[in-house]
This record gives structure tokens, sequence and C-alpha cells, in this order.
């Protein structure tokens, strides 16, 4: 089976899942308390959100391999931040606690 060349970002099977987690992200942060605002909920969103972009960046760079690695590099971290404010969210009771589990 000959497989199709990607000509989009968006057609990046990780870049689909990045963007559905960040939007998953952006659901269940709308339940947090107000007082979260510009705290746990604009930072959770923030790095949800900023792996996508990194994802695509990665990808307009792809002819250049340091940036490209550079910017894969930065998706993962911004990943593993996500993560971080995800148990944050769990152990402050914002959350049920497999949620976090579920986004990694």
């Amino acid at each position: 089976m000959a497989r199709q060349r990607i000509t989009n970002h968006k057609e990046l099977d990780v870049y689909k899942l990045a963007f559905e987690s960040a939007m998953q992200v952006f659901e269940i942060s709308k339940s947090f308390p107000k007082e979260e605002t510009y705290a746990l909920t604009d930072q959770i969103r923030r790095s949800s959100r900023s792996v996508c972009g990194n994802i695509a960046e990665a990808w307009r760079r792809r002819c250049y391999e340091a940036a490209f690695i550079n910017c894969l590099n930065i998706a993962e971290a911004e990943a593993a931040e996500t993560q971080t404010w995800l148990d944050f969210a769990v152990k402050c009771n914002y959350l049920p606690g497999d949620s976090d589990k579920e986004l990694s």
C-alpha cells in the first residue's frame, strides 16, 4: 500500500493528537475555579497549545535538521509542562485522579 505524501503539518498524526489534547485541556480547564484564571488555567492552556505550535514550526523548518530537532525538543518540553499542570489540577481536586493519564 502506497503512502500519501504529507503536504501540511495538519496531516501529521502527532499534530492531530496534540491538537485534540489541547482542545481537551481547554474544555476541562473551563471548570477550574475563577481564582485560577491567570494562574493554572492560563498556564495549562498556553503550554498545551504550544505543543501544536512547535510541531507546526518544526514542520516548516524540516529542511534544516538542527532547527527541526530544536522545535521538536521544545514541543516535547511543552508537553511535559502541560503534564505538570495537569498533575497540579488533580492534586488541587479540580480534576478526577485519572484525568491526567488520559491526556498524557
